[in-house]
């Protein structure tokens, strides 16, 4: 009889372990560490530190480190960082492969759709006469030869280098000009204001889209993809990131954005000199019902508290 009522007993307390213990674990001792990977593009940097500053308020310690396009794949592939939110497909998919086959890192989730990427031009050159890549080298002169993208080692800069190797589209003779993002759009607006003609690397969601009279140029599907460069924006990790570190891991799975919602913060930043970071949050005070999409079911670091309130109230809302 003593030893059927121990068993009951322990049996009891065995269950009020196993029904509290989802509610206080906390993750590995590992996670409580996350290391974000970013790139200086306006839109990818507002959702990095935003996605920071979230983890921050939920215990977790944050690192952010800035570089090109190839060196946040090989941080996230080594391990170095555990996550990036800048993979633009199709556009990036050589540079991903790699890393993909051998399975050093995954895709988490598409964090934006309805994307785009390829060769703009301001709209007073598109009425001209220049609408298809095709058009380019007629008005060769004009362009000056030149092409603006964007900073060294970015895809973007690559797929027009491989256009200018092979000669596609009769553009052998022209040049590419990297710059950075700031840089390249500095210079677009004031050939504009010139009235210079002037052909760059263009994107949406982007402020560039609000901002400058602009269009997108037909016919680089074999370079940029279809529908003038259509595009989907994945969340990378590590390998089994999310999978080891399960809270963070579904926070990556729901932060998604749509384009409106990332064009808007982009829009603080370029129109409003905001820096990204505030520009983030503002636009979760403008739409609190992010928090409540992105943080269903995530806990803080501890795993004692419900996410969307320790983060309301870091954020005074």
């Amino acid at each position: 009889m003593k030893s059927t009522r121990l068993i009951a007993a322990a049996g009891l307390a065995l269950c009020g372990l196993l029904t509290i213990a989802p509610a206080t674990a906390a993750e590995p001792e590992a996670c409580q560490n996350v290391g974000i990977a970013n790139v200086n593009w306006t839109g990818v940097t507002v959702k990095s530190e935003t996605a920071e500053r979230l983890l921050k308020a939920l215990g977790y310690e944050t690192k952010l480190t800035t570089a090109s396009v190839p060196i946040a794949f090989q941080a996230v592939a080594q391990g170095e960082r555990d996550f990036f939110l800048g993979l633009w497909l199709p556009t990036q998919k050589s540079m991903i492969e790699p890393f993909l086959k051998k399975k050093q890192v995954e895709k988490v989730a598409a964090n934006l759709e309805g994307a785009k990427y390829t060769l703009a031009v301001p709209t007073f050159v598109w009425k001209a006469g220049v609408k298809s890549f095709s058009d380019l080298d007629k008005y060769k002169d004009k362009f000056d030869g030149r092409i603006l993208g964007i900073e060294a080692g970015n895809d973007g800069n690559q797929i027009i280098q491989d256009m200018i190797d092979q000669n596609a589209f009769g553009l052998g003779d022209w040049k590419l000009v990297p710059s950075s993002e700031a840089g390249m759009l500095t210079q677009v607006k004031r050939s504009i204001k010139r009235h210079e003609w002037v052909v760059y690397l263009g994107w949406a969601p982007h402020p560039m889209n609000l901002n400058i009279d602009m269009k997108y140029l037909t016919g680089g599907d074999k370079y940029f993809g279809p529908d003038q460069g259509g595009a989907t924006v994945y969340t990378i990790a590590t390998t089994g990131y999310v999978d080891k570190c399960p809270n963070v891991g579904r926070f990556l799975k729901q932060y998604k954005y749509t384009v409106d919602e990332q064009s808007r913060a982009g829009g603080y930043v370029i129109n409003d000199n905001m820096s990204t970071l505030d520009a983030g949050i503002k636009l979760i005070k403008q739409k609190p019902e992010l928090l409540n999409r992105w943080l269903d079911g995530v806990k803080t670091a501890d795993g004692k508290r419900d996410a969307v309130p320790v983060v309301k109230q870091a954020l005074g809302m």
